[in-house]
């Protein structure tokens, strides 16, 4: 897929802040393809001056398209459009005499060179569908005026703003609300979305004539004003910021953009986009997520009370099977209680594993070992996975090491190892290993036949819950190795 940088990188001769400089534009001409009710190309002049590369296009939400096909990427012989050549060549705004009919559409061709520091770095052609030009209203006028003016800004290298915040996607759009102010900060124009929003917060008059920053003080309570320097600067139309402000019922952000003609400020286009129910979904998606570790906690401690009554159960028990019996299910409910713990204290419903593996690995050998009880390493990483798999695997992961603990030494020490890794494209698949250095299977063992507790609740959790496959067989070159294979998507 071509893209911006792409293309300059290997047809122009543009500089890194050049290029910079044009992707500054890029994340905000959504403005002006809105303003101007037109598709926005970008052209890259190519470095052997043979003409120019498409590497930008934009296409408005208030009018119709003037080009259905994306242009990115395509090349444009010099001389094919004496326009953009022109702009180039002479730092100005061109425009065409006649529209041009494209599939019996009208379309009106300007064309706007982009500068920085003094140098045409490209030309923006801009293309309006006349199909959809009527007798304009005055809220028409007061963008096509704007666009105008961020145009000319655009010619002499004052626009785009160094650090605008436009590429938020809560950042207001111009159909959101649109506010012209003069120098002095008075509205001169404000679109019926606009109104709308500050009636929202309590204004019962028009907004023309008012001062924008002095009447939205007196709206707003100042316990919940942002600091008075920055409403004042932004709803004065003095620097390219954004604020958020609200009167307690209602939240709006609004963005300024200044306006300037030469070396003087002429005033600022100013968007509002009331965002009250996406703040009030944030808090509610804020208040899930806190109730959901609580549970993960809760549960964790309920899980852990369990086992604590199981473990006082089992020492007053006399016959050694009820004892291992007991001491097996502590094992299998602290392995899914450490899960909890660590879903508790995550942002998301997904888990590191790398170290609930390490923290089974030592509570296997504490819970079932003798004083010489076997050594274990992990290998690799399991990385971050699903809390709808990190419960079941660690279930599995507890199994196979508690297997190995009790059945492949001979009461002495010996080694395990844990290695895991990531596998497939995209490392949608984990690899587990399993290997000790024991005794080995016995002659003739069948995974499948097998009567082993433990096992059979291996086999279920990879096969029914994690959709994965398990294999047993002999270690090199002595002992017993277990593979697991799942999915984590």
């Amino acid at each position: 897929m071509a893209t911006l940088s792409g293309l300059a990188r290997a047809h122009t001769a543009l500089s890194d802040e050049d290029v910079a400089w044009l992707h500054l534009l890029v994340a905000d001409w959504q403005i002006i393809a809105d303003l101007s009710f037109a598709d926005l190309v970008l052209w890259l002049p190519a470095s052997d001056g043979s003409g120019f590369w498409a590497a930008a296009q934009m296409r408005p939400t208030t009018g119709p398209t003037a080009h259905v096909d994306d242009l990115v990427g395509s090349f444009l012989p010099r001389g094919q459009r004496a326009l953009i050549d022109t702009a180039l060549r002479e730092q100005r705004v061109v425009r065409d005499g006649d529209p041009e009919w494209r599939d019996a559409v009208p379309v009106r061709v300007e064309a706007i060179p982009v500068c920085r520091q003094g140098r045409a770095l490209a030309v923006i052609a801009r293309n309006t569908n006349l199909l959809g030009v009527r007798t304009p209203s005055r809220l028409e006028l007061a963008y096509l005026q704007t666009a105008a003016d961020l145009t000319q800004m655009i010619s002499r290298g004052q626009f785009p703003y160094p650090g605008q915040r436009s590429d938020h996607t809560d950042s207001p759009r111009v159909g959101d609300g649109f506010v012209r102010v003069d120098a002095g900060g008075t509205v001169t124009y404000a679109s019926p979305n606009a109104l709308s929003v500050y009636r929202r917060l309590g204004l019962t008059t028009d907004l023309a004539g008012l001062d924008l920053a002095s009447t939205t003080r007196a709206l707003i309570p100042a316990a919940q004003r942002t600091d008075e320097e920055t409403l004042s600067a932004v709803l004065g139309g003095r620097v390219p910021r954004d604020t958020e402000m609200g009167d307690g019922s209602t939240v709006v952000i609004a963005r300024t953009v200044p306006l300037r003609s030469d070396d003087d400020h002429i005033g600022a286009l100013v968007l509002l986009r009331d965002v009250t129910d996406l703040r009030s979904r944030d808090r509610e998606l804020v208040t899930k997520d806190a109730t959901i570790r609580e549970i993960h906690h809760r549960v964790k401690n309920n899980l852990q009370t369990v086992a604590a009554l199981l473990r006082l159960q089992a020492r007053r028990l006399t016959a050694p099977e009820a004892r291992t019996a007991l001491e097996e299910a502590v094992r299998r409910v602290g392995s899914i209680a450490l899960v909890h713990e660590t879903l508790s204290q995550s942002i998301d419903e997904s888990v590191d594993f790398d170290e609930i593996a390490d923290r089974l690995r030592l509570m296997v050998v504490d819970v079932g070992s003798t004083a010489e009880a076997p050594s274990s390493a992990r290998i690799g990483s399991f990385g971050v996975v699903p809390g709808e798999v990190a419960t079941p695997l660690a279930m599995v992961l507890t199994e196979l090491l508690q297997n190995a603990t009790e059945h492949a030494f001979d009461a002495g020490p010996g080694h395990i190892t844990v290695t895991a890794r990531r596998t497939g494209p995209e490392g949608e698949r984990l690899e587990v290993e399993v290997i000790d250095d024991g005794r080995g299977l016995p002659p003739g063992f069948d995974v499948l036949s097998s009567d082993s507790l433990g096992l059979a609740i291996v086999r279920t959790l990879v096969e029914s819950e994690l959709g994965g496959r398990i294999a047993l067989g002999p270690a090199e070159p002595t002992g017993t190795r277990a593979v697991l294979d799942v999915p984590l998507g």
